[in-house]
């Protein structure tokens, strides 16, 4: 009778790939905000609903032309913040005055997309803007007429990813969200849907303090 033959010990152990973590607001995307948007705007086709692309993180770093070391600040800091290695930007033209020549490293940007652009909604959202001083809301108008919206956020400390010791020169940072849509109406919708806390408009205020 034949011996059943041994498999090696150092054999390895085949695993199942693990399923991809779906981000908390892409799944309240799916399930709760296309819903909405699609009774809201009366669409059924879901694939006409306004979605989000991308999103673009700029930081412009003006005191990099006399110190390189505060480009290279603001570079880890962003790459702390989004997760992602930023683009190093550059000046597209020479200004004598500020010392600034053409081709010069002036800033960095990061363009996210997929589970890092949801990802980096959430976290700004639910933490980064509440840390904000005097936070009262964002504005409901800050659309470029192509249903996308900027926002400026005025140090980076905000994300409390940021360590405060290592991180101590304020760096402001500007937030641009593209959406699918060209209508401003139909983006904000989105992403108040999404959990953007934009202001009350003042229509409305006015209309809840004459009820």
């Amino acid at each position: 009778m034949c011996a059943a033959k041994k498999k090696p010990a150092d054999a390895a152990v085949e695993e199942k790939p693990s399923r991809p973590v779906v981000p908390r607001l892409k799944k309240r995307f799916d399930e709760e905000v296309l819903p909405a948007l699609a009774k809201k705007l009366g669409r059924e086709n879901r694939l006409s609903l306004p979605k989000l692309q991308k999103i673009v993180v700029n930081m412009g770093v003006g005191a990099a032309i006399g110190e390189k070391k505060h480009l290279e600040e603001a570079v880890t800091a962003l790459t702390q913040i989004t997760g992602q290695k930023p683009l190093v930007t550059r000046s597209r033209t020479s200004i004598s005055g500020f010392r600034l020549r053409e081709g010069m490293e002036i800033g960095c940007k990061v363009t996210l997309r997929g589970s890092r652009m949801y990802e980096f909604l959430d976290r700004l959202i639910a933490l980064a803007l509440p840390r904000v001083r005097d936070f009262r809301g964002l504005s409901p108008t800050a659309f470029d007429g192509h249903g996308n919206y900027s926002l400026g956020l005025g140090e980076q400390l905000v994300f409390p990813e940021l360590n405060p010791d290592k991180f101590n020169r304020v760096q402001g940072m500007n937030v641009t969200l593209v959406t699918s849509t060209s209508n401003n109406d139909e983006a904000r919708e989105l992403l108040r849907g999404m959990g953007m806390p934009f202001k009350q408009e003042e229509g409305r205020q006015d209309k809840a303090g004459a009820a």
